[in-house]
């Protein structure tokens, strides 16, 4: 008698998970394509498993609504992409979408600072605008997933960036990236970062901010900040000294690239020659510094209430901007996102059949 038990629940176990299935799996969604090769994957992990939980998991990239703080939602497939992007440059094409502007070049948009994409995603001889690229994913997307990508791009801004030079501990790196997000710092700059450490036991520090965020690489601090100033940044290193001026003085609604520098020695010789100007943070303790991860968040958390009380608003991005961010939130998603995208250019390619 246990045994028939036994058989019947696992036949309506069965069931429910077929009926989940095909509720969560319409055949629009098993006809997509595989990403092409060597992209790099930053989705949902969807592998095969036998429970109910696994199953309401693996449908999550599709249907289920993941805020931007959930760590399921940032999970990578095959290695931890973070450290391959912090030790390899070439990888961050890969991390972006949206067609970016040449490295270097300083013609402004619209507005009155740097944003780096235009409005162009290509997908083979096919180039989508934002519109476009919205359009495709739409339906594909919850409504609290894209309502709560509008209210981060509403809060993002290009104005304030932040520096990390010569970080070799991938906890502090972890650390700041979460920061940034949180505080709308959309972009990050990592100068010589150490690869030989391990990213994978910090990973949980960041909670997967990375994703969200647009980071590049530098092999030395001149270039680095060559660049930055050919953006129309003003550069501010972190540094006690006479000259150093307090960061309750400085007018942050100027384009600023805030500078930290390594956990032992600090910021270089180099840094602190090439910048414009040296900032740094009152102490009142017996102390006279703070953890790098921690000064990176006051500064850019100071910043961002300075802009506010000064402007009403941290996030500047003008519409044309925001619909072009929107639109690599979008693709960034899940390879879904992305493999979508490019099903609808290969349709807008082909023409339409006389009737």
């Amino acid at each position: 008698m246990s045994a028939c038990k036994g058989l019947i629940e696992t036949w309506v176990f069965s069931s429910r998970i077929n009926s989940f299935s095909s509720l969560f799996f319409p055949p629009r969604f098993l006809s997509l394509r595989s990403p092409s090769p060597g992209y790099v994957s930053l989705g949902v992990s969807r592998k095969l498993h036998t429970t109910f939980a696994s199953t309401q998991l693996d449908v999550s990239d599709y249907a289920t609504d993941l805020t931007l703080d959930d760590p399921q939602s940032d999970d990578f497939d095959n290695k931890d992409t973070v450290e391959q992007l912090l030790s390899k440059t070439d990888d961050v094409s890969t991390f972006m979408r949206m067609e970016r502007r040449p490295q270097g070049e300083s013609r402004f948009t619209e507005s009155s600072r740097w944003f780096p994409y235009l409005n162009e995603f290509k997908s083979g001889d096919v180039v989508l605008n934002s519109d476009e690229v919205l359009e495709s994913v739409d339906s594909y997307i919850m409504e609290t997933r894209k309502s709560r990508f509008v209210d981060a791009v509403k809060n993002r801004s290009y104005a304030v960036c932040l520096v990390v030079e010569g970080l070799s501990d991938f906890g502090n790196v972890s650390a700041v990236f979460r920061s940034a997000d949180a505080l709308g710092i959309q972009s990050l700059h990592v100068v010589s970062c150490n690869s030989s450490k391990r990213y994978r036991e910090n990973r949980h520090v960041s909670m997967g901010a990375e994703k969200w965020l647009d980071i590049e690489l530098w092999d030395s601090t001149k270039e680095c900040f060559e660049v930055l100033k050919s953006r129309g940044y003003r550069i501010a290193t972190t540094h006690v000294g006479m000259d150093a001026v307090s960061v309750h003085d400085m007018d942050w609604t100027c384009p600023t690239a805030i500078v930290v520098g390594n956990e032992k020695r600090g910021i270089s010789d180099e840094a602190l020659s090439l910048s414009d100007l040296h900032c740094s943070i009152p102490m009142r303790g017996m102390v006279d510094s703070f953890n790098v991860s921690v000064a990176a968040g006051i500064l850019m958390y100071h910043a961002v209430c300075d802009r506010t009380s000064r402007m009403g608003f941290h996030g500047d991005l003008t519409p044309n901007e925001s619909k072009i961010l929107l639109a690599e939130f979008s693709l960034r998603h899940s390879r879904s996102s992305l493999s979508i995208a490019h099903e609808y250019a290969k349709r807008k390619l082909k023409p339409t059949p006389k009737l």
